[in-house]
């Protein structure tokens, strides 16, 4: 077969489309990607997803580059997948990611006013959804929630639907009440409950965490990633500080390691100002 189109970087997405039938061929593809299925492509979606937010929180736009088209490569993988056992095609999920942003946004592409209020948009955009939800046969408030999210922003989107039905604290003052109160069950269980117990306490404590950040329009997922960043930069800072004085971690104690970690917080802030 000619490889003219494999070699024709103007061909944009054709060539992946090409590129990806060629490596999934049975007589003359590659052993690794003929095996892979969906299930065992899913976990690389959901890294590349993770790697591509992690360019942008970086802000390093070469490598985002790079990321969107690891993710857009899952894209292709999938409908590859999807065409050769006979579900859907490429076209077809475009045709329908594109049919679904045409009818979400009547005021876009239809005669609706585009005079709405963010707020407005938001609740259209909605209810909206909820009629394609009817339509799927998904009657419950909390249908349609990926099972497959991380726990903690799936724990995000269900207590953000069951808000929309009105099943929500009015005031942060109780979300925060209930923090106190899972906190201290969660002591309890610490020390005399069973080992079960425990994981169920601590469980119930990041579920309403969770909740917190959706009453303070912190999205916890990303709030968590910022955390680990912070965290992961300053014990770097740490393990430097250690270096300069020819240690390691493994060489120094929590009452050094600690002085060094208000050394390097000190630092942070000086740069700032």
């Amino acid at each position: 077969m000619p490889d003219d189109l494999i070699h024709d970087e103007t061909a944009g997405i054709e060539r992946l489309l090409e590129i990806m039938r060629r490596l999934r061929d049975p007589d003359t593809g590659c052993p690794w990607d003929i095996e892979q299925d969906f299930d065992t492509i899913a976990p690389y979606t959901i890294e590349e997803a993770y790697e591509v937010a992690d360019a942008i929180a970086r802000r390093d736009w070469p490598e985002l580059e790079g990321e969107l088209g690891d993710l857009l490569l899952q894209s292709v993988y999938h409908t590859a997948i999807g065409s050769e056992a006979g579900h859907f095609t490429f076209q077809s999920v475009v045709r329908n990611i594109s049919n679904k942003m045409v009818a979400r946004h009547p005021h876009v592409f239809g005669d609706e006013s585009r005079e709405k209020s963010a707020d407005q948009q938001t609740a259209d955009w909605e209810a909206i959804k909820a009629t394609e939800r009817a339509e799927k046969f998904q009657q419950g408030a909390l249908d349609g929630v990926a099972i497959g999210l991380p726990a903690l922003l799936r724990a995000y989107k269900l207590q953000k639907r069951a808000a929309r039905v009105g099943f929500d604290w009015p005031d942060t003052s109780d979300v925060i009440a209930k923090i106190q109160e899972e906190a201290a069950e969660l002591v309890e269980a610490r020390d005399t409950l069973t080992p079960a117990e425990q994981f169920e306490e601590f469980g119930d404590l990041m579920f309403v965490m969770a909740n917190l950040g959706r009453h303070l329009g912190i999205e916890p997922e990303a709030a968590l990633r910022a955390a680990n960043a912070k965290f992961t930069r300053r014990f770097s800072g740490v393990e430097e500080k250690l270096r300069k004085i020819g240690k390691t971690p493994q060489e120094s104690d929590l009452t050094e390691m600690d002085a060094l970690w208000d050394a390097v917080k000190a630092d942070e802030k000086a740069a700032k100002s």
